[in-house]
């Protein structure tokens, strides 16, 4: 918290009126009573590095960063986390009260605080993990499983460079397998990731084979829009456990919710709802 009785946070993005972060903070500081407020920014990339050095000004304690500005925001920033140097970009900023930025990324604890909370059962270290999609995501999910404990990540992507370039960044954990060859080492993990847009409304069918799926796979897909993708349903038609995508969202929300206003969170089935009605 700062010194300004009224504090300010906000989503920068361009465009920005997509994103449901506004809903989810509002909602938060409605039922905490917190007097605040959390508003969408809608900041093009020419207009970026001024704006973020004048919100401290404006009474703004931070912000959340989105597309396309989580690289650019790196070299702008005062001080950056080394779990967003990994990553190789961030997602939210703290203003200190001298107006320095500080950044962070809590994606990789969103997904990690969204399956353990979706599947207490779930244990990283009993086999390998399958990752489709090579993308800003597909880092934070990385990153997080091998914290997480998870021996071996079997990653696939329709281009396979960029598989290649997270596997020099990520090391020797990291085995890439051709896109056309992603269905033949599902069977070979327990937990499956998509971070691919595949089966988000208005994007392309998820169509990588899912026959290898066995009972009690811990199935996860990033998408929430649908709820339940074809993934999803597929996986548990198949007897495998599955978790949303949404939960991430709202989870590596709390963080940042904690740094600006002073209260951690909780992510419940009534933020949940908030969200979806």
């Amino acid at each position: 918290m700062t010194d300004h009785a009224f504090p300010l946070a906000g989503v920068i993005g361009y465009p920005i009126g997509h994103s449901k972060s506004p809903r989810l903070h509002r909602y938060w500081l409605g039922r905490y009573g917190i007097a605040g407020d959390y508003v969408p920014l809608p900041v093009s990339d020419d207009n970026l590095r001024h704006v973020l050095h004048t919100l401290p000004r404006m009474g703004f304690v931070g912000v959340n960063i989105t597309i396309p500005h989580k690289v650019t925001v790196m070299s702008i920033a005062d001080q950056v986390t080394d779990r967003a140097t990994l990553i190789g970009a961030a997602n939210t900023l703290i203003f200190g009260s001298d107006g320095r930025i500080y950044a962070d990324n809590t994606d990789g604890y969103g997904f990690i605080a969204n399956l353990k909370q979706g599947a207490p059962d779930w244990d990283p270290s009993l086999g390998p993990a399958t990752v489709l999609g090579a993308g800003g995501a597909a880092r934070a999910v990385i990153s997080s499983l091998i914290d997480a404990g998870v021996p071996h990540i079997f990653l696939s992507n329709r281009t396979r460079p960029k598989a290649e370039t997270l596997k020099q960044d990520f090391g020797s954990r990291i085995e890439v397998v051709d896109w056309v060859k992603a269905g033949n080492v599902i069977e070979d993990s327990t937990t499956l990731v998509n971070t691919t847009s595949l089966g988000m409304q208005g994007a392309a069918e998820f169509r990588v084979p899912l026959d290898g799926l066995r009972p009690g796979t811990l199935v996860t897909d990033l998408v929430y829009a649908p709820l339940r993708t074809k993934l999803l349903e597929t996986a548990e038609a198949m007897g495998c456990q599955t978790v949303d995508g949404l939960g991430m969202l709202l989870h590596q929300a709390v963080p940042a919710f904690e740094r600006w206003f002073g209260r951690r969170p909780e992510v419940d089935d009534a933020t949940r709802n908030a969200i979806l009605s």
